[in-house]
């Protein structure tokens, strides 16, 4: 498979710019792999689907405000910096991205909120865009974390709208976020309510929780023909013990498993057993699913309308089959289906 087949006729109408009012009532495409069918549905409908003791495993990381604008010393530039990683605590030493980054260089301070509240010293260049910054707080690390949060803005992509608003603050997250981390949603598991969580519960299907901490290499573009020359950036996962248990339960009692999103998947598949049995881990994942690639864990996956040429969507032809995928996106901008983080689901059978 190489990058160019990776494309559709996407225009930029598709993309949702606003989530639907209803988490739960999004519209839900069911595709079906071994007969091919194409079902169009409301996300609510993914109960009909399942039945006791099957299994929906979620990603259960939290987005923190990453996005901060300031002025460069000086000459009073107005900066953006997007908050990648914490590289050390007791530091405050963190991985950002700088826009613009060609002005940004090694000695430079950075100045961010009203009085000059923080302070920001680029102490290395990493890549042509990203920098390491050492903040300069004389505060505790609680008090540090505050200042930084109360002046961080929600990380909603720009290619959604340039504008962040009050209800992105919530909606830019799923209902069940617990472990702060990621720069971006897992957006699949943004259509769950607590409404739908309960009637599954009283269905008598289980959930099991993961934490893959979304970076932005999530959404780096491939920029290689050949596929098998791309590299993914390293994200931090967590399976933990009671998971792994619950899911490879379910798996030796023929049960179905359910993958809420690409996070789920890449993650579950970095730590299995040669028997297919997912292993609790705790560390970095850089592993990059594309076809041809054989599945053992999940049997069902739950994703959003991916872009073109994008990791997700080689993910989810992956898993989908090409063919049948690419003829349920052409359905799906066929019939109005809302692509993108805000937009609709898809669920593969």
């Amino acid at each position: 498979m190489k990058l160019s087949q990776y494309t559709y006729s996407f225009s930029p109408e598709l993309l949702a710019k606003y989530p639907v009012e209803n988490r739960d009532e999004s519209r839900l495409m069911v595709v079906s792999r071994k007969t091919g069918k194409i079902e169009h549905r409301i996300f609510k409908d993914v109960i009909d689907y399942f039945g006791a003791d099957d299994i929906f495993i979620l990603n259960n990381t939290k987005v923190f405000p990453a996005r901060l604008y300031g002025n460069k010393e000086k000459t009073g530039a107005e900066i953006e910096i997007f908050l990648l990683r914490e590289l050390n605590h007791d530091l405050k030493l963190w991985d950002v991205l700088v826009d613009p980054a060609r002005k940004i260089r090694i000695g430079n301070k950075l100045y961010f909120g009203d009085d000059d509240l923080l302070v920001a010293e680029v102490i290395d260049n990493t890549t042509s865009r990203g920098r390491t910054l050492r903040f300069l707080f004389d505060g505790t690390h609680e008090q540090f974390k505050e200042a930084l949060y109360k002046m961080g803005e929600t990380p909603l992509p720009k290619w959604i709208r340039e504008k962040v608003e009050p209800e992105d603050e919530e909606r830019y997250q799923t209902i069940y976020a617990q472990h702060e981390g990621a720069v971006a949603a897992p957006t699949a598991g943004m259509h769950f309510s607590k409404h739908l969580l309960k009637r599954m519960e009283i269905k008598g299907i289980n959930r099991a929780e993961i934490t893959l901490h979304v970076g932005l290499g999530n959404f780096r573009t491939v920029d290689v023909e050949d596929l098998t020359k791309h590299k993914m950036d390293s994200e931090q996962i967590s399976i933990p013990e009671a998971a792994a248990e619950a899911i490879n339960a379910t798996k030796r009692g023929g049960k179905k498993i359910v993958a809420v999103g690409t996070t789920v998947m890449r993650t579950i598949e970095s730590s299995v057993s040669t028997g297919g049995m997912v292993k609790p881990f705790e560390g970095w994942t850089n592993k990059f699913i594309f076809h041809p690639y054989e599945f053992t864990v999940a049997d069902a996956m739950i994703s959003n309308f991916h872009l073109p040429h994008s990791t997700q969507l080689m993910m989810v032809v992956a898993f989908g089959g090409y063919d049948l995928m690419m003829k349920a996106y052409k359905t799906a901008i066929d019939e109005g289906y809302r692509f993108g983080t805000y937009g609709d689901a898809m669920l593969i059978l």
